[in-house]
């Protein structure tokens, strides 16, 4: 007698359904019904056209068209100060597209004597962008469409971030509705070229997850040419190789990363060195940028009439704070009774580059956006710290209207409320960071844990036993949820 083979829907895994796992969707669901019932459970039952994916495509479109709309005023009216801060519509793609000649045919690393202060990658794709439109100039209608043109690319590059965050999720796809309706992302996803970055780095984390070493190097190293901050993901790498002796799972995708991040740069460099150091020069030597701690220090300084930092001293106090920082987390890696994921530690990586580095642009929060929907999935700690990131990009441009042209007293914030704003801001993402450590620490807390999984975006770290750990502060955990699970099996 012939078997009959189950329908291919029923081979899937099942899914973690948001309205079942997680208490605050749970009261949004009441108006339709309450949670997913067992007759539609996803993984399971066959969705029809509406699959995790295009759902979450359709969401990420809708949030690009409202970033879009965010920017309508200065669309409208231009881009010019203050009105481009008050009405919270700046953007550096018309900045950038008038005032490094872009509009007037310059070329970032080709032409000569153009200076770009940003990685060599970026300078390509902002070249590039301005390369396609027709005509010359910096007319009001070239710069319209320049924005146009870098805002549809960044609706584009999110799409790709949202999907390789739902691929890499393992039974949790929907967590990457985090990244498709971002407040931050909508408010200040359109700033710069910040997502390619986000998206070569989702990429890249994908790839490792799925083991394919080489490719997950490739477009780390290339989000790395783009915005440097993607390559410290291979330090959570390198303490988790550490931890599970799997050391061949750094050196691969670390060297193909150094390889093309090289082959990016090198030929530029040899090309036109001073071009190439420009950007390397101009973040050493700027002070304090706007939204650091450091220039909120600097500005209470100088209202209280104390010293204020020079940036020599403001570079020595980041690195070694954020140095300590990476201690700090090396050390959880390697004492916490379970090895932690791939997504925790990269998180609080990241989250301590932000806190302690001498910049922090509006746009920075775009960065940790797909990391924390894949560190810690939970609704009501990730809308919380996105109410407070709006806040502060609110605070932001009143003062930058208010610092560059005086503007009208009712449309200004003094400077105390700017300086909270910061603190709430940092504040916020400190409570994330010790919201992570605290599941890394006692991993039943862990949203991702809690369903029988080990490290979804771990690739060969996933399910890897501890070679390697430091357990002078605790003894190794109990039998925790997913390793009963493979102890039934």
């Amino acid at each position: 007698m012939q078997e009959t083979q189950p329908p291919p829907h029923r081979k899937r895994a099942r899914l973690v359904v948001p309205s079942r796992s997680d208490r605050l969707l749970q009261n949004f669901t009441e108006l339709v019904g309450g949670p997913l019932g067992k007759r539609s459970a996803p993984g399971l039952i066959a969705p029809g056209f509406f699959t995790v994916e295009r759902v979450l495509v359709i969401l990420t479109v809708l949030a690009a068209l409202a970033a879009i709309a965010v920017k309508n005023y200065c669309r409208v009216n231009g881009w010019n100060t203050p009105s481009q801060y008050y009405s919270t519509c700046y953007s550096d793609f018309p900045v950038l597209f008038r005032d490094r000649g872009l509009g007037d045919g310059a070329f970032p690393f080709f032409t000569e004597g153009t200076m770009f202060e940003y990685p060599v990658l970026m300078g390509l794709i902002a070249g590039a962008t301005a390369r396609l439109l027709p005509g010359s100039g910096v007319s009001d209608e070239r710069v319209l469409a320049y924005f146009d043109l870098n805002a549809t690319l960044i609706a584009a590059v999110w799409i790709v971030t949202v999907l390789a965050t739902a691929r890499m999720a393992g039974r949790r796809p929907w967590d990457a509705a985090m990244v498709a309706l971002a407040p931050g992302i909508i408010l200040a996803g359109m700033i710069n070229w910040d997502m390619w970055a986000v998206a070569l780095l989702a990429v890249g984390m994908y790839f490792f997850s799925k083991e394919q070493l080489l490719l997950a190097g490739i477009f780390i190293g290339l989000g790395t040419a783009t915005k440097l901050y993607p390559v410290l993901v291979f330090g959570a790498i390198f303490v988790l190789a550490l931890r599970s002796g799997r050391i061949r799972a750094f050196l691969v995708p670390a060297g193909a990363a150094a390889a093309t991040w090289l082959a990016v740069n090198v030929p530029f460099a040899i090309r036109d060195l001073g071009a190439w150091k420009y950007f390397f020069d101009f973040t050493q030597d700027r002070p304090a940028g706007f939204s650091s701690p450091w220039f909120a220090y600097n500005l209470v300084a100088e209202r209280l009439r104390g010293s204020v930092l020079p940036p020599e001293t403001v570079n020595t106090l980041a690195l070694n704070l954020f140095l300590l920082a990476c201690v700090a987390i090396a050390v959880l890696a390697l004492t916490a009774p379970s090895r932690p994921r791939l997504a925790q530690l990269t998180f609080l990586i990241v989250a301590a580059f932000i806190l302690t580095n001498k910049v922090y642009s509006p746009q920075f929060v775009v960065w940790l956006i797909p990391l924390l929907a894949l560190a810690r999935p939970r609704w009501r700690d990730f809308l919380i710290w996105q109410a407070i990131e709006g806040l502060h990009w609110a605070a932001i441009w009143m003062y930058l209207g208010q610092v560059t042209s005086g503007g009208l007293s009712q449309h200004n914030i003094d400077m105390p409320y700017y300086v909270l704003a910061v603190a709430a801001h940092m504040l916020a993402t400190a409570y994330l960071m010790l919201r992570v450590v605290f599941d890394i620490w006692e991993p039943r807390t862990d949203p991702v844990r809690r369903h029988f999984a080990d490290d979804p975006q771990g690739g060969p770290f996933d399910g890897a036993p501890d070679r390697l750990r430091l357990d002078v502060l605790r003894p190794s955990a109990s039998v925790l949820p997913w390793q009963k699970a493979e102890r039934s099996a």
